[in-house]
């Protein structure tokens, strides 16, 4: 293993979720690379996000819980450019050998990834709140 490897496999920490025999190998992917990157990665997309609204969304402030919630899926699922970036987010701190566990079947792991980084953005939309009186 790499020194670069092994640093981001200690860096990331635990699996978050349960691991079994009966797991499928994208739900162990999920569970051993995804969540545990998607935590350490949260503010991130957090900034990212606000960054998003500021320059696309201006009226997002305005807009009930309901359509702020909205416009975080839709950010993500229709606005390819910013899912890229999203996606280099998470994808950069794989391992080589997560790298070519991923590109094995990226289709099925980035909807996987962008469904729980939306779910990660939607269950903290007052953070958004929060960060524009401070």
């Amino acid at each position: 293993m790499s020194p670069r490897d092994q640093f981001l496999t200690e860096f990331r920490g635990e699996s978050i979720g349960s691991i079994n025999s009966q797991s499928s190998t994208d739900e162990n992917f999920q569970n051993q690379v995804l969540r545990p990157i998607l935590k350490l990665q949260n503010d991130l997309f957090v900034a990212s996000f606000l960054n998003y609204i500021t320059k696309y969304k201006k009226d997002f402030y305005a807009q009930s819980i309901e359509k702020k919630t909205a416009t975080i899926e839709n950010a993500i699922q229709k606005d390819i450019k910013y899912r890229n970036a999203l996606k280099g987010m998470v994808v950069g701190l794989f391992t080589t050998e997560e790298y070519s566990l991923y590109i094995q079947n990226s289709s099925s792991l980035n909807k996987r990834m962008m469904n729980m980084l939306i779910e990660r953005l939607k269950s903290q939309v007052q953070l958004f709140e929060a960060k524009t009186s401070v």
